[in-house]
């Protein structure tokens, strides 16, 4: 399966989540490529739409290599086999955990003016991204809103490795994955465009919501 975009992913995501439309529901996108398909995912749903921000933690020398990932709310997961068979200190797990988190905090003050989160107890929450390579980050996201009561935490990504896909449902509800190719490569190869999303191109996504669709409570 081969998306034209992260727009077209978004809405072929959306079809197969229409079983969440009418519940008391919140898109939390991965920023960056993962708000512009959220973003189709909320319209669709006509859920709100607000981001997660979670960081990756790369390996010594190699920082595109997950070894971890780390969360706004401080959750962080570290992969103890990956640490073993690559014999990284532990000091370096430690320093790069918390450069991650100075980095997560940017860029929430970035893409929420450094407001909280929006509240999830009781909520349908779906997790949404432009897909998963490792799925350190998108695991992580699901880990820290399950620590706040939502009602179930739903994973939704265009492509994955099926690999990923058990370590997903381990932590989720419900795993939405529209295709699981072997081999998988890289997230990348399964768009015909893939192009780097800007800081600012998320900050309006997210401003047209916050205007168009206001959040409700509970």
């Amino acid at each position: 399966m081969i998306f034209r975009d992260r727009v077209d992913a978004g809405r072929r995501l959306a079809e197969h989540l229409e079983k969440y439309r009418g519940e008391p529901g919140l898109v939390l996108a991965l920023p960056r490529g993962g708000v512009v398909v959220g973003a189709e995912v909320a319209a669709a749903l006509n859920f709100p739409l607000d981001v997660i921000v979670v960081r990756k933690v790369g390996a010594p020398g190699n920082p595109e290599f997950g070894i971890g990932a780390v969360a706004e709310t401080g959750d962080y997961e570290i992969s103890e086999e990956v640490v073993r068979e690559l014999w990284i200190p532990r000091s370096y797990v430690e320093r790069a955990v918390q450069a991650e988190l100075e980095e997560v905090r940017r860029r929430v003050r970035l893409y929420r003016e450094g407001r909280p989160l929006p509240p999830v107890e009781g909520r349908t929450v779906i997790l949404v991204d432009d897909g998963v390579a490792t799925g350190h980050t998108i695991r992580v996201g699901a880990i820290a809103v399950r620590r706040l009561n939502p009602k179930l935490v739903v994973i939704a990504v265009p492509v994955a490795p099926p690999e990923a896909i058990p370590r997903l449902q381990a932590v989720a509800d419900d795993v939405i994955c529209l295709a699981t190719p072997e081999p998988f490569l890289a997230v990348g190869r399964f768009y015909q465009r893939f192009e780097q999303i800007p800081d600012s191109q998320v900050i309006e996504i997210l401003k047209s919501f916050r205007v168009e669709q206001p959040q409700t409570g509970n």
